[in-house]
């Protein structure tokens, strides 16, 4: 099979100038098929606020109302996919900027109401892999933003941790899939203070142990069961680092 790197980059790392640069930088010198997925939460938190449209988010996942995801739209699909796929240009890196609706590649549901509400958002039902072979094997770059639809012709906000798992997962069955989850900490660490304390490895029972005991915590637990569902389901090798690492793989590797 073929080598395919998916590169999961959060928000804090796309909003700053100095930081995306390097990790496209380094994103651009990984070598085999590449498909780039981005947040970008901070940035539409402070548009929103601009726009005197408040923000409410419940353990870290944002309440997508109609003017949220007007915000979202026009931030995570406009501003900065664009800018990601500009800088990757500038590189020679053949980028396209796609949201789950460009190609049918992501068809979503609605989340359904259970005891939130969480309006506009979106639970990935379908990946397009053949569309995503199509542009893989004609040398493009898909550059994902976390838009989907559901092909009602509505659009939703849908978590990027989730896009990327769900990716991973269904190209696991024609590539060799590595999947890097990037951020501006070094891996997933036993003190979030401390930059050297990064945890080398991650399996299921450590995972319980280090949740328990509440070394592994807040966003932290939904990457990591995200990242231990995608190895579970073929996905070759999964690696939490930090953006600035990302040839090297360095970091948590999770088995």
């Amino acid at each position: 099979m073929n080598k395919l790197t998916i590169v999961k980059v959060g928000g804090k790392v796309v909003e700053n100038e100095s930081s995306i640069k390097i990790l496209l930088t380094n994103f651009a010198k990984i070598d085999g098929f590449k498909i780039l997925i981005h947040g970008g939460g901070v940035l539409a938190t402070k548009i929103a606020e601009q726009l005197g449209v408040e923000s409410h988010l419940v353990e870290g996942r944002r309440i997508t109302d109609i003017d949220t995801l007007r915000i979202v739209t026009m931030v995570y699909a406009g501003l900065i996919n664009k800018n990601i796929v500009a800088i990757l240009q500038s590189l020679n890196i053949n980028a396209a900027g796609l949201t789950g609706a460009d190609l049918n590649i992501i068809r979503s549901i609605k989340r359904p109401v259970k005891t939130i509400d969480y309006g506009f958002a979106g639970d990935v039902e379908e990946i397009n892999t053949e569309a995503l072979k199509l542009l893989l094997n004609n040398g493009f770059i898909p550059v994902i933003s976390p838009i989907t639809h559901d092909k009602q012709g509505n659009l939703l906000n849908t978590n990027a941790d989730t896009i990327a798992n769900e990716t991973a997962k269904a190209l696991a069955k024609h590539y060799d899939v590595t999947l890097i989850y990037c951020f501006e900490k070094n891996g997933v660490l036993l003190d979030e203070n401390d930059e050297n304390s990064v945890i080398p490895e991650i399996n299921s029972s450590l995972f319980k142990e280090y949740k328990e005991k509440g070394t592994i915590r807040g966003g932290m637990i939904p990457k990591l069961e995200n990242a231990l569902q995608a190895v579970k389901t073929g996905v070759k090798q999964v690696i939490i680092t930090k953006y600035s690492e990302i040839p090297n793989k360095k970091g948590t590797i999770v088995k």
